[in-house]
């Protein structure tokens, strides 16, 4: 290992631990700090009993599949939507600020992940027919090859 990837690898690991000492000064800071700390825990147990098996799940679903690079890309847009989405959407009672909601972002969210959707089939069936359109012309260019 060169001196130089050590002096990044520190560099970047002692950045780490400044960010996590500030997080927990900032939890520690809170009004409630118990309650960050449930909100973490259950964060936790959603990611690791919830979402990772998910993903694992489609990603199983996923092998061997033709463009599956863009299924996932797909998959990853509408995952990445869906948390900006999700905390507005779930959070309960009146929002403390009215102008933070001033659109149904049920419905919204759906329309937006329709669209990713479509635009991934969409996609899909162009990549579909242009590669049938390649083995149909590599057919026809070895077919008089074999004739001779």
């Amino acid at each position: 290992m060169t001196s130089g990837t050590q002096v990044l690898r520190y560099a970047v690991g002692g950045l780490g631990l400044v960010l996590i000492g500030l997080g927990a000064w900032l939890v520690v800071a809170e009004p409630d700090p118990l309650g960050v700390l449930v909100w973490l825990a259950g964060a936790l147990v959603l990611h690791d009993g919830v979402l990772a098996p998910l993903v694992f799940g489609v990603g199983l679903l996923l092998v061997g599949r033709r463009q599956r690079g863009l299924w996932r890309g797909a998959l990853l847009v509408a995952g990445s939507v869906v948390l900006v989405a999700l905390p507005l959407l779930v959070r309960p009672g009146a929002p403390p600020n009215p102008s933070a909601l001033p659109l149904p972002y049920g419905r919204n969210l759906a329309i937006v992940l329709a669209g990713v959707a479509a635009s991934a089939g969409a996609l899909y069936l162009v990549r579909r027919g242009r590669d049938r359109v390649r083995r149909g012309r590599a057919r026809a260019q070895r077919s008089p090859a074999a004739d001779d």
